[in-house]
């Protein structure tokens, strides 16, 4: 991943915790609705993928005891992993792209309630994206993969020479040579992968996407609902299609992108046909980016706008993280695909220790704070969810009293420590297991391995009924904690 210059390293800084009457007095642990729904606190779970689901795509008893471990802590609202809305093959990812994956989500609705005793809500986040490949061998690319066009062969000043000559001469040419004959696109699919894009239009099945993607959530958002389901998450974030749709990177000319209104069009139609489908009593937001964090792409400002444009449209909550593109990914190696956390802008969604001058810690609190104010000022209530870095009660609060945020989220911290909600609530801070953010868990998630903790895979592995990883050193979930 990549790493800021200055390389300051950082430690948890939790500050003091709260008695239990401070935390019982606090906003942090007060209630709030979204929609037609009450969360008992305003604590949150973020959605994180844990690669537990079968290949293809049942919630397992590791899915399970996953999210079983999750409730037990008791938190406001818990966002189930992102979970495909298309019926097609997508690894150890949860899917909800036909009816026979209700059976499975209902059984996981039905653990999270058993087991938080019914004081968590439960979310799931519906994701679409798009095709992308593994990097390509030089060789392979050009011999196979590359489509030759008359451009190539007048750069080469070669039209009248047969294709297998003209991919040996491109094959003798190096990197600074290739530069002059390919494509900017050509040599991204040669360096780094093939992906499609939402400006790729001349692709029928990418120019129909506007089309297409209003029913498919729709259809998710009712197997959702029909599951037990508290409430959808739209994935409209980082680097998949909803989020590509909303990026200043979408040029698009058929209504669907270039200015603010056509690149917010697309995730407005999605989230109308899902209300009409689901009803008005039924919650549903979105999870979308306060900033891009790359060149050219979305900015604050862009997100304020879109804000006011969801809360008008009448989504129940905002959920803000930033960026984690492809855009600036690191050049994977050859067989390896592209991961969107490895650039800036992936620090930016997951910083870790090694730090700049401003630190690990709460990046994101004041991009969400300018765009609470402008949903608030435009006459909407919308509540703001805000992650990104917060691992301690006082800053929490701060962030809820400060008005930057109505509901705190916390995904890495969470993870380290299940309970920690719970502790903090019961005046038991010290007890928490704090994240020390090396981001070993998303080295795990980089390479699609089954995401565990450092903190606590190797340790009370004499516990009875531990789960171990497949190479039987990691547990699967965190130990258990006892009030």
């Amino acid at each position: 991943m990549w790493k800021p210059l200055e390389r300051v390293k950082y430690e948890p800084d939790p500050g003091l915790w709260p008695t239990v009457a401070e935390a019982s007095n606090s906003l942090l642990f007060s209630p709030v609705k979204l929609g037609c729904v009450t969360l008992e606190q305003r604590t949150w779970v973020p959605a994180m993928v844990p690669w537990r689901a079968t290949e293809d795509g049942f919630v397992t008893e590791n899915v399970l005891d996953w999210y079983e471990r999750f409730a037990k802590g008791r938190p406001g609202g818990l966002v189930i992993e992102a979970t495909g809305i298309r019926d097609v093959p997508s690894g150890p990812l949860l899917r909800i792209g036909h009816d026979r994956f209700i059976p499975g989500l209902r059984e996981l609705a039905d653990t999270v309630r058993r087991a938080s005793e019914g004081h968590t809500k439960l979310f799931i986040q519906c994701i679409d994206f798009l095709a992308i490949r593994r990097r390509p061998d030089k060789a392979k690319f050009l011999r196979q993969f590359l489509a030759i066009t008359d451009e190539h062969r007048a750069k080469l000043f070669s039209e009248d020479i047969e294709e297998v000559k003209i991919r040996e001469l491109l094959m003798s040419l190096n990197d600074q040579q290739l530069d002059d004959i390919l494509t900017t696109r050509e040599l991204e699919d040669l360096r780094i992968g093939y992906r499609e894009k939402v400006i790729d239009v001349q692709l029928p099945h990418i120019k129909n996407l506007p089309h297409v993607l209003p029913e498919l959530f729709a259809n998710a958002a009712e197997r959702a609902q029909e599951s037990g389901i508290d409430g959808v998450e739209l994935h409209y974030a980082h680097a998949y299609t909803m989020a590509s749709f909303l990026s200043r990177l979408n040029n698009r000319e058929d209504g669907y992108g270039g200015s603010l209104e056509g690149r917010v069009r697309l995730p407005l139609e999605v989230f109308s046909k899902v209300r009409e489908r689901v009803g008005p009593d039924y919650p549903v937001g979105c999870r979308y980016l306060s900033d891009d964090c790359i060149t050219g792409g979305t900015t604050v400002n862009d997100a304020m706008y879109f804000g006011v444009q969801f809360a008008r449209a009448g989504m129940d909550f905002l959920s803000l993280s930033r960026g984690g593109k492809f855009e600036d990914a690191k050049q994977p190696k050859v067989g390896e695909a592209a991961y969107p956390y490895t650039g800036r802008s992936g620090y930016e969604c997951m910083p870790a220790h090694l730090s700049d001058e401003f630190g690990p810690f709460g990046r994101n609190i004041e991009p969400c704070g300018r765009i609470r104010r402008m949903v608030q000022e435009a006459g909407f209530e919308t509540p703001i969810i805000v992650t990104g870095g917060i691992h301690g009660f006082n800053l929490a609060e701060q962030i809820l009293n400060d008005g930057n945020g109505d509901i705190v989220g916390a995904a890495r911290q969470s993870m380290a420590d299940p309970d920690w909600f719970r502790k903090v609530h019961l005046g038991r801070g010290e007890e928490v297991r704090l994240c020390t953010y090396t981001n070993y868990c998303e080295g795990l998630d980089q390479k699609h391995k089954l995401v565990t903790c450092k903190l606590w895979d190797r340790t009370e592995l004499e516990e009875p009924g531990i789960n171990f990883s497949s190479d039987g050193k990691r547990r699967t979930t965190a130990p258990e904690w006892v009030e």
